[in-house]
């Protein structure tokens, strides 16, 4: 699949970094929230897109057993290094894009966080994603996301947004088509050498703007149900100027003959 690639081959570094403000704790913590709201009990997660594998090792570290995948080899080697040092069963890290995952046995739940759907920007993407978690997600599982909005990603058109740590400066420029609903991210990063000279890279990201609508039917026609769309880390319907969404949807049970 074209629309998703292996981006991150700078960012993978710097990317823990850039992003201390996430609130990992906060969204492990309301992940388990909605585990205990499964139709059955949650042992096995399958973390899609996991990027550096910080909620792959919180979930592991509470006693779950995780796969993760991911499409960047970068970002894989950064999760496996802090996976390393976790006292119990670390996660399995399987290199693997979003359309075309494959798992050795199915899962009790799965998640995807941070925006990493969003990537995902053309529609037979989507319903390829979709149509595969369907089919690794035990019956009666939950899967869950979190989307980055419409409104945010058209509120980011031609904005600059700028990360930067003692040893690394990133530089967002960000652009958002109407005609495509696609978020295009041009990101510079400069890196700090030993000999004390700068490195420079340059990314660039795309994502798609998703409507609450095309999120709900793509899954119903995946065979989800019971779908739920809600502002970030609530329970609560989302207001209109809302940044993130979370998606909850359940496969069905089986029904007995």
């Amino acid at each position: 699949m074209q629309g998703e690639v292996s981006r991150y081959q700078a960012l993978a570094a710097s990317y823990d970094e850039l992003t201390v403000d996430v609130g990992y704790l906060r969204r492990a913590d309301y992940l388990e929230r909605q585990f205990r709201k499964s139709a059955i009990p949650v042992r096995t997660v399958l973390d899609l897109a996991c990027g550096t594998g910080t909620m792959a090792c919180l979930l592991a570290r509470r006693g779950y057993e995780v796969v993760a995948t991911d499409a960047s080899e970068e970002m894989l080697t950064q999760a496996m290094t802090k996976a390393a040092a976790l006292p119990g069963q670390p996660p399995l890290f399987l290199r693997q894009t979003m359309p075309r995952l494959r798992l050795l046995e199915p899962v009790d739940a799965a998640i995807c966080t941070l925006d990493a759907i969003n990537y995902l920007t053309r529609p037979r993407e989507l319903q390829e994603t979709f149509r595969r978690v369907y089919r690794w997600l035990k019956p009666g599982g939950r899967f869950l996301f979190d989307v980055n909005t419409p409104y945010k990603l058209r509120r980011m058109d031609r904005q600059i947004y700028m990360d930067e740590t003692e040893e690394s400066l990133c530089v967002w420029r960000t652009f958002f088509s109407e005609k495509r609903q696609v978020c295009t991210y041009q990101v510079d990063l400069f890196s700090l050498r030993p000999d004390g000279a700068w490195d420079r890279s340059f990314e660039e990201h795309r994502e798609r703007a998703w409507t609450g609508e095309e999120l709900r039917q793509t899954l119903a026609e995946a065979g989800f149900t019971n779908v739920k769309v809600t502002g970030d880390l609530t329970s609560r319907p989302p207001k209109p100027e809302e940044d993130r969404w979370i998606i909850t949807a359940e496969r069905p049970k089986e029904q007995a003959n």
